[in-house]
Formats: C-alpha cells, structure tokens, sequence
C-alpha cells in the first residue's frame, strides 16, 4: 500500500501545483530526513560562486553551461551568468510564467512557458529572436540539434522547430496514461538519433530530422488496479553512450537497450521519481528511497550502494569522473567515490535543490528552488 503522503503528491503532481519532492514530507507527519553522517573528506569542495535567477514556483529548471557562460531560467527570468566570474552578463525578464529552462545551441538560449510559450534568446545579447506558441506547458529539457529546436509539451507532443524561426518541422505525439509525476518526460541526443522517456514506462527513439519513430521499447509496465498504483512513468533524462542507453522508471526498472534496435541488454527492479546517470563503468540511479546504487552498464550486476541519505529526497546523480554527485531538499551537495559510493565531500547550496547537478566543467553547478545558481569547485 501506497503512503498516503505520496499519493498526495501524485495528485498535486498532475494538476501542476506541486512536485513528489515539493508535498512528500509536508505536515505534522513530515518523515524526519536522515542525520547528515560525519565522515573525514578526502577531496576538497568549494564554493566557486552565486548569481540569481527567479525562483522555481514548483517547476524544475537545469542551468546548462555553453562556452564561457552559464544560462538558467526560473520565475519569469532568463540568465546568462560568467561561467568564471560568477558576474550576470545578461538578464530578460519574459511575460510568461516559466515553467522549463534552459536549453543553449546554435547561438540560442531556449525557456518554456507555463501556458505553452517558447522563447529563444540571442546567446550573447540575451535578446529576443522569436516567440513560438505551443498547445500546452513546455517540459523538460529543450534540445537543439544542428538547425532543429526539440521541445516537449505536457499534452504527450515532441516538436522539431526551425532554428532560424520556430516554425515547426515535425510533430511527434502519443496518448498520455491520466496520471503522470512531474520530472518525467526527459530526452536525449545523440548521432541525430532522439530518446525520449514517456509516462507509462515507455523509451523511444525518434529522429531527430524528422521525428520518425525509429524503436519503442518498454522500460516498465503499469501495474496495480488503480490509476495511482498504475503510475510507471520513466523519470529524468535517459543516458546514452556508444552501444545503449538506458532509462529509469518510478516504480519500475532500470533497464539499458541497443542503441541501434531497441533490443534489451538488462534490467533490473527499482524505482526512481528523479533519475539516473552513466559513466564508463557504471550506471548510477537515486531511487525512491533516497539510496544511490551503482549498477556494472555491461551486466546490471548491483555493485555498491549508499543508502546514508534516506528521506533527504536526493536529486539525480552526476557522475564526474572519480566521483557522483547529488543534491538534496536541505540544500546540501553530497560527492560519493564512484568506486564504492563512500562519502568523499558535503557543501551547502543554500536552499532545496531539485534537481540533478549540472558538469559545467570545470566543477559543477545546482540551482536552488529559490533561484540561485551555486557553481562549485571539487578537486
């Protein structure tokens, strides 16, 4: 049975109102987050800088870096911030109520609006390039893939738009379950191929040109007799490399398949309502239980976990190269040993984080849910 609290959250999820994270821990029966484990740090974290965006209003936004700057949006707030300095170059305030950010290429930086608007801003000018009009609240990632804009919308569509204008190029829609958590809905590319995780336990892969479906392959099924325990939604953006990509799915599996034809190459039970990450070794997945696991990406075989973090509501890893990366909903950054998930550093981001962070290499960066974009140095 479900915890009435998490199907709460489900609920609000759909309507928009609220996330899992946001409800889950609300009220005079809030789960006590666990205490924070005392470990000697055996790499060194710091704080490089700070800037501001708007805050998240409930919505998940990413920072992206591109060049010498990084780009974030949240409120109504577009921002390209010095990826050295920490010092704002640039800052558009939109009329729409954002609701996805941000996405950067070929000269653009992308955010989505709450009632379906998309803005594509000059890079180095932050000025306005066009405004497009799409038929529900944009999601997720914007992807930009040489002379297309890859957007998704929360009504089950995914469009290729021109670059030059926003005109569309393709259009790629399915049915959506009537349930659905906010956070899935995450996509990916690679070698002009798409992959694209749905509501219901579904990964496809598109086109990226064209929009055309080129596999379909099923990372979880539904199950249960009621819509909320039905709910198998694939949750973050998949990870891809040379030969698979894989994907997570709350109450579900993780499971990799060819990249060519979709075929399973593993899976295994769990559940995750933030995501996953990959590296040369491992595949690395926050489940719902605030545990990260390290699963070998050839076997699926489960190698180390760290489950120290329960209740904190961790944010998908980052795997950067000796080390995973997480966030949590108090504001601290944990930085695990890829080797075997012991505690290697702790840093506070100054508010609740929600979502994965980001490599802007050097180091990398969280956004608050109050708006702030902390970057930090880990060596």
């Amino acid at each position: 049975m479900k915890k009435p609290l998490l199907v709460a959250s489900l609920i609000l999820a759909v309507s928009g109102c609220s996330t899992v994270s946001d409800w889950v821990g609300m009220g005079p029966d809030k789960p006590k987050p666990a205490a924070l484990v005392e470990f000697t740090a055996t790499a060194a974290l710091s704080q490089a800088w700070k800037a501001e965006s708007g805050e998240s209003q409930g919505y998940l936004f990413s920072p992206q870096a591109d060049g010498d700057a990084v780009y974030a949006a949240g409120g109504d707030q577009v921002v390209s911030i010095g990826l050295s300095s920490g010092r704002t170059h640039w800052k558009v305030e939109s009329e729409a109520k954002l609701s996805a950010g941000t996405g950067v290429g070929q000269g653009l930086v992308l955010a989505g609006g709450s009632k379906g608007e998309l803005l594509a801003l000059d890079q180095q000018t932050g000025q306005q390039r066009w405004k497009v009009a799409l038929s529900s609240e944009v999601i997720g990632q914007m992807r930009v893939q040489s002379d297309t804009v890859i957007v998704r919308t929360g009504d089950g569509r995914v469009q290729g738009l021109a670059i030059a204008d926003g005109s569309r190029k393709w259009l790629y829609s399915r049915n959506l379950p009537v349930l659905s958590l906010r956070g899935s809905g995450g996509m990916v590319v690679r070698d002009d191929v798409l992959y694209a995780g749905f509501p219901g336990g579904k990964l496809v892969a598109l086109n990226a040109t064209n929009g055309a479906q080129l596999w379909e392959a099923t990372v979880a099924l539904p199950r249960g007799a009621t819509e909320l325990e039905r709910v198998a939604d694939v949750m973050g953006n998949p990870v891809v490399d040379m030969r698979q990509v894989c994907a997570v799915a709350y109450q579900g599996r993780v499971a990799c398949f060819d990249r060519t034809s979709g075929a399973p190459l593993w899976a295994r039970e769990t559940s995750s309502n933030s995501g996953l990450a990959m590296d040369e070794r491992n595949v690395y997945v926050s489940d719902d239980k605030d545990t990260v696991t390290a699963y070998d990406k050839s076997s699926g075989r489960a190698g180390w976990k760290q489950d120290k973090l329960a209740r904190r509501q961790i944010t998908a890893p980052l795997a950067l190269g000796a080390w995973v990366v997480v966030a949590d909903s108090e504001g601290y950054v944990h930085v695990l040993s890829a080797d075997d998930g012991s505690f290697v550093a702790r840093a506070q981001a100054g508010g609740a984080v929600r979502t994965a962070p980001v490599d802007i290499g050097p180091g990398f960066a969280v956004q608050t849910g109050k708006g702030d974009v902390v970057a930090f140095k880990l060596n």
